[in-house]
């Protein structure tokens, strides 16, 4: 992992070590490049006694050799089969000292589709998928995105991301004011509420398109409300971009939310405004947590949402057909309703945690066979040459 920072890769990544601690067909390690973030404490309760940590600077000074030695040697040391790396960093990283050790499945990941990298880094990352085995995609439009970008097809594998839907369930004693109040939001009766959770680091997330359809949605629904959860160097120029909108009564910055499953249930629209992903793991909560979804027609999107009966799908930057599907979600709530039930039943049957973890264990089966097949042909070839 490249950090344990609550993002959606981190989150999928920790998921995932957990599912396979449970599994225990593997013995798992974890490795980060930074130990730092929220979600370390929830690894250490695994059980995990180390966790070692390879801090970088740059992939080109002394300090990466010498933590790219430190790898190697712990790969050699606990006879490590698999490596799985999960992102852009952790797959020039980790690829590369793997390879070094000669380790017989390596993984790599991708979890967007464009916008995300420079084309320096894009040629980086293609040295580490040459260099593994398997590149793991969560979503066909990324698969899609990764063939276009020369690797090979029969190299990827799409394991979607899985959603543990226990994460949002709220408990039946919790009332909507005491939710409310738990998340610093007002309690007028009448009060509808339209959130987006979404880091503010990024600009690709464009919580811009969407303070742009609340201004708009607000003209039609005076009672709507706006929540954006998330933190990052961007929350203050989106405030001043919501007081400019003259939204300041309406829009409320809840921060890194620690309380998804409240929100999610006070909320009556939830939304995506994003100019790229992979496969967002917001859809999928706001599903499994059975709201009507309205977001922008990126990456995997439309593979889980299904338009017009579990959400509605707008154009990047459309903040006026954005707003008029809220609109009409908040005006028709039974509507609204239905097409939550139907979006977490999809989730249920399709993103399950079962099915992410069956899907990564055939992975590696599959990579396992392969390598101990290129062996025994390897070693048969030798003897033919010694005979």
């Amino acid at each position: 992992m490249d950090s344990f920072h609550q993002g959606g890769t981190e989150r999928q990544a920790v998921q995932l070590v957990r599912l396979l601690r449970e599994s225990s067909r593997y013995d798992v390690h974890v490795a980060s490049l930074s130990g730092e973030g929220v979600l370390r404490d929830e690894v250490a309760r695994l059980g995990f006694k180390e966790i070692p940590s390879y801090p970088l600077n740059s992939f080109y000074d002394r300090n990466a050799l010498s933590q790219l030695r430190r790898l190697r040697a712990y790969l050699r040391e606990h006879k490590i089969d698999v490596i799985h790396t999960h992102d852009f960093y952790t797959n020039n990283f980790g690829m590369t000292a793997a390879a070094l050790a000669r380790l017989p499945a390596r993984v790599a990941s991708r979890r967007e589709t464009e916008h995300m990298r420079t084309g320096a880094q894009k040629f980086v990352e293609r040295r580490a998928y040459n260099l593994s085995h398997a590149v793991v995609a969560n979503a066909e439009a990324v698969r899609r995105q990764l063939i276009k970008e020369g690797v090979r097809a029969r190299k990827i594998a799409v394991v979607y991301n899985g959603l543990d839907t226990s994460r949002l369930a709220t408990s039946a004693d919790v009332r909507r004011d005491e939710a409310l109040a738990s998340l610093g939001l007002p309690a007028p009766p009448r009060r509808r509420f339209v959130s987006i959770v979404a880091n503010m680091r990024l600009a690709v997330k464009d919580q811009q398109t969407f303070l742009r359809a609340a201004s708009r949605v607000r003209e039609a629904v005076p009672e709507a409300a706006f929540v954006l959860a998330g933190e990052g160097e961007l929350t203050d120029s989106l405030r001043a971009l919501a007081a400019r909108l003259g939204l300041e009564r309406d829009a409320f910055f809840v921060g890194r939310c620690e309380r998804v499953a409240e929100l999610l249930a006070v909320s009556d629209v939830c939304v995506l405004s994003s100019k790229a992903e992979g496969f967002s793991n917001a859809i999928l909560e706001y599903m499994a947590a059975a709201r009507a979804v309205v977001a922008t027609d990126v990456g995997g999107a439309r593979e889980a949402i299904v338009e017009g009966e579990t959400g509605y799908l707008v154009q990047v930057g459309d903040d006026a057909t954005m707003a008029e599907r809220i609109v009409s979600l908040l005006k028709e709530p039974a509507r609204a309703q239905e097409m939550g039930q139907r979006g977490r039943r999809v989730v249920e049957q399709k993103f399950s945690c079962e099915a992410q973890l069956a899907r990564t264990e055939n992975l590696y089966d599959r990579l396992l066979a392969q390598a101990s097949t290129n062996l025994a042909r390897e070693v048969e070839e030798m003897r033919h040459e010694n005979a």
